[in-house]
């Protein structure tokens, strides 16, 4: 099994689609939705994202600067994720297809990648993984 992070992406046209959607709906679908994952056993997280408690720290200077956020275009941000443990990508991507989405969203899946793929023998790798251990994350 393998964890994949399902980064649901905004777009101009979503946004504008979801717009005439009641409130109450939409949770009635996404939760459904939510129910088929638990059911199935592989839903890990899902979470929205607030945009108007952001902040961005930009390293292109000497200094890190911040402010308020988040910015740029729209196809530059997400604004909520999934993590699911399932088989394959390609079980990934068949969940994918059947999320309730409006016309015009955009979902992007990324496998998340774990300890064990790092060298084992580096000693912040060997920190991290008595951290994980202590804390019954592995």
């Amino acid at each position: 099994m393998s964890k994949y992070m399902l980064i649901m992406r905004p777009t101009d046209s979503a946004e504008f689609n979801e717009a005439d959607i009641d409130f109450d709906e939409l949770l009635a679908t996404i939760g459904r939705f939510n129910e088929e994952l638990i059911r199935a056993g592989v839903l890990l997280a899902a979470e929205g994202l607030a945009p108007d408690e952001s902040v961005v720290v930009d390293f292109t200077g000497e200094e890190p600067v911040v402010s308020d956020g988040p910015y740029g275009e729209t196809k530059e941000l997400f604004n909520g994720y999934y993590i699911i443990d399932v088989a394959s990508k390609e079980e990934a991507v068949e969940w994918v297809r059947r999320m309730p989405m409006t016309d015009g969203a955009k979902i992007e899946i990324r496998r998340v990648t774990t300890i064990d793929e790092f060298p084992q023998d580096n000693e912040w790798i060997k920190k991290e993984r008595a951290w994980r251990e202590s804390t019954g994350q592995l």
